[in-house]
This record gives C-alpha cells, structure tokens and sequence, in this order.
C-alpha cells in the first residue's frame, strides 16, 4: 500500500479510510439513501456513515442480504439509524416505487448516493429492454435522483444544511466507445463491448452530476451534485472478468484499494465540511481531480440527459 500514501490538497491519500476521512464529523439529523448498500463499499459507506449518527437507508435488490447486511451494522453499532428498502435499478418500475414510498415515508433526505452498479457484464436487456449496464448504473440512478430532488430541496430548505448527490463513477469512463455515448445503439448487440459499455455507463454518471449540478445552480438550489472515483476495490463487481479477478489475487496488496479505502471518497463528498458549496466535480482519492474531455462536454451532458428522459419516458407504464 506504499503506493497510496501521497496526500494531496485534501490532506488525505489514496490509501486514506472511509473512517479516516469522517473522523470528528456529526452527522446527527441527516439521512442518506445508498443504493447497493448490501455489498462492497456500498455496505462500507452505509456503515461508516452511520456511524457518524446520519440516517441511512440502504437501496438494496435482495432484501435478505439486506437483512443481515443490517443486522450485523447495528450489532457493531447498537445506536446506528439503518433502514433498507428494496430497489432495483434495472427496473424503472422498482425506481418509482422505492422513491414513492420513501417520499411517503416522512422522513427528509439529505444526502443520495447513486452507488450501485453491475461491471463488464455479457450483452444483456433489463426488464425495460434497455442495456442492462446503462439501465443500471446510468438510467435507473437518473430516474432515482429526478424523483427525490423535491423532497431534497425541501429537507435543505428546512434544516438549512445543503443537500448533496453523490454519483459513483469509475476511472474507466476514459475508456467508453469512441463516441462516448452510443445513443443511436444503445440497445445493439452488434459492436457490444462489456468494459466499453461498462465506460458508457460510468461517463453518464459524471455527465449526469455535471447537468444536475448546473441546472441545480441555475434554480438556487441548495444540493450539490459531485461524482467519484473510488479506486480500484477487491469487490464482487470484477466476476465477470476471470483474469482480473486472478490479477486482483495476485497484486492486491500492492495495487487494488481495501473496501475500507475504496469507500473513502464517496464519504468524503458527502459529509466532509472542505466539499460544502464544491458542484460539478469529479474526485478520487478523496481529492479534486480532473475527468475526460468527454466526461466535461457540457452539450453531451445536455444530449444525455434528454435522451435519458426520453428513454424513461417509455418505460413510464400507461394508466
């Protein structure tokens, strides 16, 4: 881990904990929803989150794992606020109806984390006949965060603390197809790449933070909208990749980020008090770094985000 440990402006390195970079901070009176809180840094994010006293409500497709995802939370924190719903982002359906019952719920909502996400899969539809690493990762978040973002803006106008999304994203959104997104293929299989989807998938969640983040500033909303690299993490998201999975075995130690460590940034963006009023931007290693060319391209976020409504749009079932 020698590698990690050069600190930047933040004062925290790559190889800087979830728990390190929230160590003093009171997170009493907000709640957070992670989505994909029952695996990997998603479970690392809700817990240590929690443990700074924030609400969580973990946005899981397995209840059961959820469960015991929680279970064992509040086993090593007896006073930790964990509450998990069911949700699958591959699902418009299921999108409309967490946020429908969270809505109902009562409770505000202060921080969102779109965390969940499928890695390099075979070619595959969702539910809604769309790419199922673009339904996923990209679309079911869109969806998601469109249908909280009242209730955001009405939890910051009342307690006055800003509200903050936090879009997970990975380095690989260098590496998508070379047009970046593919909005006349989306659903092709011909010309299917898993890792290039997977790079689609990922450039939409940034081009989606930076078109969140803009129009939230054009309307005077008190929400940040920021996304992260968490790194390179040993989690579960690589098993459609034999060899890197071999790899992750044989190098981890020296290359690949703990899950304590892969969770760090994303708790940093959405609790640290140096990201308050930071919009539009793009971290790793719990520092200001800079994205694509592609990632910045403020009309193909705009194109992105019309075409995602659009793509919603037919998935919105008739009454």
């Amino acid at each position: 881990m020698w590698l990690f440990n050069r600190k930047g402006p933040s004062g925290f390195s790559a190889s800087t904990t979830a728990e390190e970079v929230t160590e003093g901070i009171d997170g009493t009176g907000l709640t957070a929803i992670v989505t994909g809180g029952s695996s990997g840094i998603g479970t690392e994010t809700a817990r240590v989150l929690a443990l700074r006293g924030v609400h969580v409500v973990m946005g899981v497709r397995n209840m059961t794992a959820g469960r015991e995802v929680k279970e064992a939370m509040v086993k090593g924190n007896p006073s930790a606020k964990i509450d998990a719903m069911e949700l699958d982002l591959s699902s418009m359906a299921s999108v409309r109806k967490f946020a429908e019952e969270f809505n109902s719920s009562g409770l505000p909502l202060s921080i969102l984390i779109n965390n969940a996400g499928v890695m390099a899969t075979p070619f595959m539809l969702s539910k809604d006949n769309i790419e199922l690493q673009f339904a996923t990762n990209h679309l079911g978040h869109f969806l998601l965060t469109n249908l909280l973002l009242e209730k955001m803006k009405k939890t910051a106008l009342e307690s006055g603390r800003e509200g903050r999304i936090v879009n997970v994203s990975s380095r690989r959104h260098q590496f998508s197809y070379r047009e970046g997104i593919w909005f006349d293929k989306i659903n092709d299989p011909s010309g299917y790449n898993g890792l290039s989807a997977y790079g689609q998938s990922k450039l939409a969640n940034i081009l989606h933070a930076n078109e969140l983040s803009r129009r939230l500033k054009e309307n005077g909303a008190e929400i940040t909208a920021n996304s992260v690299h968490p790194g390179a993490v040993a989690t579960d998201l690589f098993r459609h990749q034999s060899f890197v999975s071999g790899l992750i075995g044989l190098l981890g130690k020296y290359m690949i980020k703990n899950v304590q460590q892969g969770a760090a940034t994303t708790c940093y963006v959405a609790l640290h008090p140096q990201v308050k009023g930071v919009s539009g931007h793009y971290f790793a290693d719990s520092n200001k770094v800079e994205a694509s060319p592609q990632a910045n391209d403020s009309e193909l976020a705009k194109k992105l985000w019309n075409f995602s409504l659009n793509m919603i749009d037919r998935c919105t079932p008739v009454s």
